[in-house]
C-alpha cells in the first residue's frame, strides 16, 4: 500500500524533498543577529518547547520526592522538640517548686532567729483530714520530738490551730476555723476580748463582743493568752465584717495564715511570749503591723495615768484618761500584770 502511495506520488514526494533541502540549504546559509544562523533558531523553536516540559515534569517529581523526605525529617524532628519541650516545662516546675520551698524554709529560719526567747520546733505538713466538715491536718513532729498536747501551732503570717493528737513520729493539729476549736482573742484598737471560734468554714468566727462595741472591718484580732495555749498578742486575722447580733455582734474572721495551704508550721513548745523584733528594754512596744506575728498595743501616755489637774483627790479619772487595759480580767499566773492607773492619794 505504501509502495503504491509513493509510486503514484513520486514527483510530488520528490519536489517536496527538494523544496525542503533547499530550505535547510537556505536556513544554514542565511545568518541573523549577532552571526547566528537561522536553522539554530528553528532548533531551538523545535527542541525547546520539549525541553521545557521535560524540565518542569523532573522538578515536580523531584520537589515531590525531597519533600517527601524532608517531612519524614521534619515529624521525627518535630516529635523530638516536643519531648524535649515537655521535659524542660516538668524540670521548670520542680526547679520552681524548690524556690518556693527554699523561701518559705527561710522565712521560718528567719522567724525562729528574730524569737531565740522562745522554745520553737518547724515542721511539715504531710496529710490532712479526708472528712469535709473537719479541719484538721498532720505533721511530721510528736513525742519524739518532745510534741505534746494542747500546743501552739502557728506561721510567720498567724496562728494555725493547737495539738490534739500526739504519735511517736507524728500529731495531729486542730485548725482555728475546725467546729471544735476555740482561742482567747482581743482586738487590737479597743483590746475587747472575745473567743475566736471555728464553724466548720474557711473563716471563723469572733464571739462574745458586745453591740455597743466599735468595730471596723480590717481591724486585727490578736490572742489574748487566757486559753492557756496561744501566748499572748499573736496575730489570728483580720475583721472581714460584722453585724450586730442577739445578744452579741456576729464578726466573721479572716485568718492571717493561710490555711488552705500549709506546707510547713512552727510548733510552740512553750507558751512563752514571743517579742517583737523591735522591742527593746526601754521601749514601750511596737505598734501593731510589724512583723505579722507578735502585735502590741501603743503605751500609753503618761498624761493618761496621772490625775487631771484641778480635781479633787479621789475623784474619778475621766473616762478618755483611763488605760484600755483596765477592761481587761485580772491576768492568768505566768503572764506579765498590766499596768493599772494611778489615782491620788486618798485622804
Amino acid at each position: 500500500m505504501l509502495e503504491y502511495l509513493f509510486s503514484r506520488h513520486r514527483p510530488l514526494a520528490l519536489l517536496a524533498a527538494a523544496v525542503l533541502a533547499q530550505v535547510l540549504l537556505l536556513a544554514f546559509q542565511i545568518k541573523r543577529e549577532h552571526d547566528v544562523r537561522l536553522i539554530r533558531y528553528w532548533a531551538a523553536a523545535v527542541v525547546m518547547p520539549v525541553e521545557r516540559g521535560g524540565t518542569w515534569a523532573l522538578s515536580k517529581v523531584g520537589g515531590m520526592w525531597t519533600g517527601y523526605i524532608g517531612l519524614r525529617g521534619t515529624r521525627a524532628e518535630n516529635a523530638r522538640l516536643r519531648g524535649e519541650i515537655d521535659q524542660l516545662h516538668l524540670r521548670n516546675r520542680e526547679l520552681e517548686g524548690q524556690a518556693a520551698e527554699a523561701q518559705r524554709l527561710s522565712i521560718l529560719l528567719n522567724f525562729r532567729d528574730a524569737h531565740p526567747e522562745a522554745q520553737m520546733l518547724a515542721a511539715q505538713v504531710i496529710g490532712a483530714s479526708a472528712d469535709p466538715s473537719s479541719h484538721t491536718l498532720f505533721i511530721n513532729r510528736g513525742e519524739r520530738d518532745r510534741v505534746r498536747r494542747n500546743l501552739a501551732v502557728i506561721t510567720p503570717d498567724g496562728i494555725v490551730g493547737k495539738i490534739v493528737e500526739v504519735f511517736p513520729a507524728t500529731s495531729q493539729v486542730l485548725l482555728i476555723n475546725d467546729k471544735d476549736s476555740g482561742a482567747g482573742a482581743l482586738l487590737a484598737d479597743t483590746r475587747a476580748h472575745g473567743v475566736v471560734k471555728g464553724s466548720g468554714d474557711p473563716d471563723p468566727r469572733l464571739e462574745y463582743v458586745v453591740n455597743d462595741e466599735p468595730i471596723h472591718v480590717g481591724e486585727m484580732i490578736l490572742t489574748s493568752g487566757e486559753d492557756r495555749i496561744f501566748p499572748k498578742d499573736l496575730l489570728i486575722g483580720t475583721v472581714a465584717s460584722a453585724k450586730p447580733g442577739n445578744p452579741f455582734q456576729t464578726i466573721h474572721v479572716e485568718p492571717a495564715a493561710h490555711l488552705d495551704r500549709l506546707e510547713e508550721v512552727i510548733v510552740l513548745l512553750t507558751q512563752q511570749e514571743l517579742k517583737h523584733a523591735n522591742d527593746s528594754a526601754d521601749s514601750t512596744g511596737a505598734q501593731p503591723g510589724g512583723e505579722g506575728i507578735v502585735q502590741r498595743p501603743a503605751a500609753l501616755p503618761a498624761a493618761a495615768t496621772a490625775p487631771v489637774a484641778g480635781t479633787a483627790a479621789g475623784a474619778a479619772v475621766p473616762k478618755r484618761a483611763r488605760p484600755a487595759v483596765s477592761t481587761q480580767p485580772p491576768p492568768a499566773a505566768g503572764e506579765e500584770t498590766p499596768p493599772a492607773p494611778s489615782s491620788a492619794p486618798q485622804n
